[in-house]
């Protein structure tokens, strides 16, 4: 095998994935550092649909989660064809199986603009492999708003708890029948990572402990 076929076939991707305001976006960054590794964002200043949806939720529904699915996509293509161990905000999985369900089952997306979603989802799904490490951050409710409160997002003022409560049921039960692959689950109401370097330190073992013998 040649020297650069050697590099490809070592290459990574770990997902960071979890409700709004979790910290997905913090601790990717931290162990992108720490590790090296290159940091994949979720791009929220740039998103064209982001605060119209959190405006009117039915009017963009569908719009938004094309979008997600689209940049997603072609971030996972990108990290399949590179040659560096990447970490990703956020997965093409939470797209399909959260966002868009949770959507559909509120009334904020109609039953047609769900099923063509699910169909090109499935279409695309074929496509990729899944992360070799998932990690979820998992947070009640209140941490979870505290989160978002102190970030202080504009756009995010508007969302409601049963909204957030919604999304903790289907990322609970997504997160208890997954089995793609390596899964390391962190809970923001006993591990403060972003603030307790301590805290750090055992997350980052953690992760060391599940890719172990992977590189």
């Amino acid at each position: 095998m040649a020297k650069k076929d050697l590099k490809v076939a070592n290459v990574k991707h770990i997902a960071v994935a979890g409700n709004i305001g979790a910290g997905k976006t913090t601790l990717t960054t931290l162990l992108a550092k720490h590790f090296n590794w290159e940091p994949h964002y979720e791009d929220v200043d740039n998103n064209p649909y982001l605060y119209d949806f959190y405006e009117n939720m039915p009017r963009w529904s569908f719009n938004l989660q094309i979008y997600f699915l689209n940049t997603r996509f072609s971030q996972i293509i990108r990290i399949q064809q590179g040659e560096k161990t990447v970490i990703q905000d956020r997965t093409i999985y939470e797209d399909a199986q959260i966002f868009a369900p949770n959507l559909h089952a509120m009334g904020l997306m109609t039953k047609r603009d769900f099923e063509n979603y699910s169909a090109l989802f499935k279409t695309i799904s074929a496509l990729i492999k899944p992360p070799d490490l998932l990690i979820y951050i998992r947070g009640s409710i209140s941490a979870l708003v505290g989160q978002i409160q102190k970030r202080g997002r504009e756009y995010e003022d508007n969302l409601r708890l049963d909204y957030l409560r919604r999304l903790n049921e289907y990322y609970e039960n997504w997160v208890n029948n997954y089995n793609e692959g390596k899964l390391l689950i962190i809970d923001i109401d006993k591990c403060n990572f972003e603030e307790n370097p301590e805290n750090l330190g055992d997350v980052v073992n953690k992760v060391r402990a599940q890719l172990h013998g992977l590189f």
